[in-house]
């Protein structure tokens, strides 16, 4: 069933009873032409991808929980392209593209705003390099705008821009076309689309081994029953190093957790995002109402869905250092969400040495904003067996080649732990 206003007046004369399920629970087939393990939203877009781009129908994206119930239901819904280097820059922005037309192409309403991302500079270093920044990203066909103190002071009134504040600002970078989209609705969205297609998403269907044959990969086993697949692509984020490691291939990531939170529902007060980067602090206001904000890694590995009570401290004391108009709210609940932190910060998009086995992992802090690009170029490679010229550079030899994408700060620091 298409959704419009016709099929909502159509179902409302019937009392909404009439609803299609938006995606089929089919049992496992034997066998597929391409299995992709993880059902959230990298995972789905490539299914979709697929299907859409390459009419690769015979798909199961495997799913060991429920569909979303990963990171990308445990993020802080921002999207941005605003990189510096080339290879994330065309990436993300070729994703900023899709973002802008993806509510019509799935049929499915992701709450996409384009309110802005602000990224806050409080020293000379940090102006120089927005500076910076900013002209790689206009050299790249990126929109990009340099703001001053008071320009920011008008377009966000409740920030602190006193020169007594912890974070004394001296502007800003701005990417007017960034912004937020409901995390649920990505995954709801591109689930439809691609049942609809013809993927089979399986869910309560945990992989727990790999079946090879002469040097390359034929299917799964699974905790309901073995699965035949010419092509397999794992998808699993912070899950990644636990996964290859049923092949015995050691990932250049570490798994971390990041934590977020929201606080009880107010009127409008934020109608933009606004980071910083010397606070490690992302802020964002949700329809609902609620004030979103996270900021930087707990700092030891984990696989856990949860952090802890230091790095929430941070988060708050940055919050109401910013903004102490928020100081007295409440907050309503934390997460955590599971992070595959590269070597670089840095994606890897590729195929491995072992045939018929493809890698999605190694998003960092930019994993929900990268959905479709990832899922584009994901599929690209599963299909055509060769990268997209948008992922060619996230490869795993970078890492042994030594030529690294390094976006600075953003990637995994074991000699800190």
């Amino acid at each position: 069933m298409r959704y419009s206003i016709f099929s909502l007046a159509r179902n409302a004369l019937t009392g909404h009873k009439n609803w299609q399920q938006a995606w089929k629970s089919p049992e496992p087939k034997p066998r597929y032409d391409v299995i992709i393990i993880g059902g959230g939203g990298h995972g789905l877009a490539t299914a979709y991808y697929l299907a859409k781009n390459h009419n690769i129908t015979q798909v199961a994206v495997l799913e060991k929980g429920w569909i979303g119930g990963g990171n990308t239901g445990r993020n802080t819904t921002i999207i941005r392209s605003n990189y510096l280097l080339e290879p994330n820059a065309h990436f993300y922005e070729h994703g900023m593209k899709l973002w802008e037309g993806l509510s019509q192409d799935l049929n499915f309403n992701l709450m996409f705003s384009q309110r802005g991302v602000l990224n806050l500079a409080h020293d000379d270093s940090q102006m120089d390099a927005l500076h910076r920044r900013g002209n790689a990203m206009r050299l790249n066909g990126i929109d990009a705008e340099i703001l001053d103190l008071k320009q920011i002071k008008k377009m966000v009134p409740l920030l602190d821009t006193s020169a007594q504040t912890r974070f004394p600002i001296m502007g800003g970078l701005l990417q007017p076309r960034g912004g937020t989209a409901r995390h649920d609705s990505v995954a709801w969205g591109y689930a439809r689309a691609a049942d609809a297609r013809g993927v089979d998403i399986i869910e309560n269907c945990e992989v727990t081994g790999f079946k090879r044959a002469g040097g390359k990969v034929v299917g799964v086993d699974t905790t309901r029953g073995a699965i035949g697949a010419r092509k397999i692509g794992v998808a699993v984020a912070g899950n990644t190093t636990r996964v290859m490691d049923m092949l015995d291939m050691r990932m250049p990531i570490e798994s971390h957790v990041l934590q977020a939170m929201v606080t009880e529902p107010v009127k409008p007060m934020l109608d933009t995002v606004v980071t910083s980067g010397a606070a490690h602090l992302y802020i964002s206001q949700s329809d609902k109402g609620e004030l979103v904000f996270g900021g930087d890694l707990d700092g030891y590995n984990s696989y856990a869905q949860r952090g802890n009570f230091p790095v929430l401290e941070h988060i708050i004391q940055a919050v109401i250092t910013l903004f102490p108009a928020v100081s007295r709210m409440r907050l309503m609940r934390t997460w955590g969400g599971l992070v595959d932190m590269s070597m670089d910060g840095s994606p890897i998009i590729c195929k491995t040495d072992i045939q018929r086995l493809y890698l999605n992992a190694g998003w960092c802090y930019g994993g929900f904003k990268a959905t479709p690009a990832s899922g584009y170029c994901f599929a690209h490679t599963i299909a055509n067996d060769a990268p997209h010229e948008y992922n060619a550079a996230f490869t795993l030899d970078r890492f042994h080649q030594g030529w690294l994408i390094d976006e600075k700060g953003v990637g995994a620091s074991p000699m800190s732990h």
